[in-house]
């Protein structure tokens, strides 16, 4: 649905309020590069007095964010004409991260209090024009190397998983928290063609582990699993590839992939991290965001003020992935992150079954739903297909008792940018 210039007129004191709006989200209509949204950041729209609500509402569900109101006079412009701002009220000053107004460019006191505590912007995931994309494709991929590949796994756990480290000297390749990069590993398939590239979350901030901005890191788990006609035990080619890469060994590397997992700009967001296993990769980049001081310090413009809390999904304790520092940083930061365990194997669940993330949810579920409420919220879901379905069932009971429809709500909160899934 696309927004457009309301020519409706208003009789009362002819009030018409004009609006800049900025990050609607696409369709079809609109990926003409002809159209107007594409030509620019912004569009105007002037609205009557009597529908202003309504239209911030319907702006915020598809995505947009209002920079500015404004009352004017006359007739609407069409829909790719900005509306012409008065001399007197110049537009307001614009941040990296945040709009600010300014007491000339807020709405005039014609407009209600209503009006003007919806002008500001929701805490959602912003239209981002520096999101670093397909900076090396796969038919020409950028060369790294590895610099340490560290077991994550401790003793009497299950499986083998990874903390590697790449290098990134030498290119140009650069990332934010929530991406991923892809890894070509070498070799051909069975049909005797090169094998295809594996997408992998990144497990770092954007500086990077050595804090440089010269290295990526991941988190990989060896796929291991039986034939069904054979019966043998089968490994994954790319991930045995990476967990058993070598220090010194070339990677190919491709990417930056990704805008769903991005984090908000507004440091004073919640978030909510569900994972299972190597789904922990993004949210380790998070964190390590939002607490390391390190890292705080190399981001003067973040310096996170809001609430954390990651559920956890593994099937034993030795399998916690980067348990220590997780654990540091809870004990460190009590007010603002908390840390919960679904262990399935040896932690029961209410009904005396396996302990899996869904049923973390549903015991905390009222919790979760309070939170939910508030607009600067956001999930994040990353780890293994099929997660979701427990999570949505355990909120679907807590929505019925609150009277509403978990499945429309969920639709909501994705259409505010506020439900983010990343599942493999």
């Amino acid at each position: 649905m696309i927004l457009s210039s309301i020519a409706s007129s208003t009789s009362y004191n002819n009030r018409v309020f004009a609006l800049e709006v900025v990050g609607l989200r696409q369709n079809q209509s609109t990926t003409n590069l002809n159209y107007p949204i594409r030509r620019s950041g912004s569009i105007y729209l002037q609205v009557p007095y009597n529908r202003l609500n309504q239209e911030m509402q319907r702006i915020q569900r598809l995505g947009g964010r209002i920079v500015s109101v404004r009352p004017v006079n006359g007739l609407p412009p069409q829909a790719d004409t900005p509306a012409p701002a008065p001399v007197a009220d110049p537009p307001p000053p614009k941040t990296e991260n945040k709009v600010e107004q300014t007491s000339k460019s807020r709405p005039k006191r014609t407009t209600t209090k209503e009006a003007v505590s919806r002008s500001k912007p929701m805490t959602q995931a912003k239209e981002k024009t520096d999101i670093p994309l397909n900076i090396y494709r796969p038919n020409a991929p950028f060369i790294g190397r590895c610099l340490s590949n560290e077991p994550l796994v401790r003793p009497g756990g299950i499986g083998i998983v990874q903390h590697i480290k790449l290098d990134l000297r030498g290119g140009d390749l650069r990332y934010l928290e929530g991406q991923s990069i892809g890894i070509i590993p070498p070799g051909t398939d069975a049909n005797g063609k090169p094998h295809k590239l594996r997408l992998y979350s990144i497990a770092s901030t954007r500086h990077g582990d050595d804090l440089d901005d010269q290295t990526v890191s991941l988190c990989v788990r060896q796929l291991e699993y039986e034939h069904p006609e054979t019966k043998e035990k089968v490994y994954g080619v790319c991930s045995t590839y990476l967990c058993h890469l070598q220090p010194g060994e070339e990677v190919k590397i491709t990417g930056p992939v990704g805008k769903e997992m991005l984090l908000p700009d507004d440091p004073d967001a919640n978030i909510i991290m569900m994972a299972t296993g190597t789904g922990i990769a993004p949210f380790r980049a998070y964190l390590w965001r939002m607490f390391k001081p390190e890292e705080r310090q190399l981001n003067p413009d973040y310096q996170f003020t809001g609430f954390a809390w990651l559920i956890f999904g593994i099937p034993t304790t030795p399998n916690i992935l980067y348990k220590d520092e997780l654990e540091a940083l809870q004990a460190q930061y009590p007010d603002q992150f908390r840390l919960t365990y679904a262990i399935s194997r040896e932690q029961k669940n209410s009904e005396g079954g396996r302990m899996y993330i869904q049923h973390r949810v549903a015991e905390h579920a009222e919790e979760l739903w309070d939170l939910l409420q508030q607009p600067k919220t956001h999930v994040y879901i990353c780890g293994l297909r099929g997660m979701e379905d427990g999570i949505d069932a355990a909120f679907t009971a807590t929505a019925a008792k609150h009277g509403m429809d978990w499945t429309e709500y969920q639709r909501e909160l994705k259409k505010q940018g506020r439900w983010h899934v990343e599942t493999y």
